[in-house]
């Protein structure tokens, strides 16, 4: 039997989808169980970090990148390569510090709200996406780059786009073995 051309393209878009509805439940039944939303964003990045220590392994088999020499690669190499294989998506990377080690990963569009309009006024401090913090601060854990990563704008709280900061919080020298 032949493949239709299509149908590659066609499960990749199901799975999507399965993955958003499934995170959509995640996020609804720790808000069951939790009362405040600090709880739950604490969970989502723990467990987003969780993923990302294991998720790094297959990016770097599946990607055949090279080492990134600096924390500018690293950030368009997060946007242009890992988000495009994971979510389908390129978030636009702005540097916003002088040393060069705070940079924004801005989503026009953030596949994993496709199902959500806004949130409930009651979980008004509550980060639905704190999860994708916790895969990057994982991650990044994983090839030796401590860094800080946090939401600083959310569509579904009213902003104009969906920006995530990296924060590295070592000097480029501070990664270097000292004999």
């Amino acid at each position: 039997m032949s493949r239709s051309p299509g149908r590659k393209q066609e499960n990749h878009k199901i799975s999507r989808e399965l993955f958003v509805l499934t995170y959509g439940a995640l996020v609804a039944q720790l808000c069951k169980e939790y009362e405040k939303d600090e709880d739950v964003n604490t969970c989502l990045d723990s467990m987003g970090y969780s993923i990302g220590i294991r998720l790094i392994d297959d990016f770097l088999a599946r990607s055949a990148v090279k080492k990134c020499r600096s924390y500018s690669e690293t950030a368009d190499m997060i946007a242009q390569v890992a988000f495009k294989m994971y979510l389908g998506v390129t978030p636009s990377v702005s540097c916003s510090s002088a040393t060069g080690n705070v940079f924004s990963l801005i989503l026009d569009k953030n596949p994993l709200v496709d199902f959500v309009e806004e949130l409930p006024p009651e979980r008004a401090s509550l980060c639905y996406c704190n999860l994708l913090c916790g895969v990057i601060r994982g991650a990044l854990e994983m090839v030796h780059l401590a860094a800080e990563v946090t939401f600083l704008q959310d569509r579904l709280k009213g902003d104009a786009v969906t920006e995530i900061g990296i924060t590295f919080l070592r000097k480029p020298e501070d990664r270097k073995h000292r004999r």
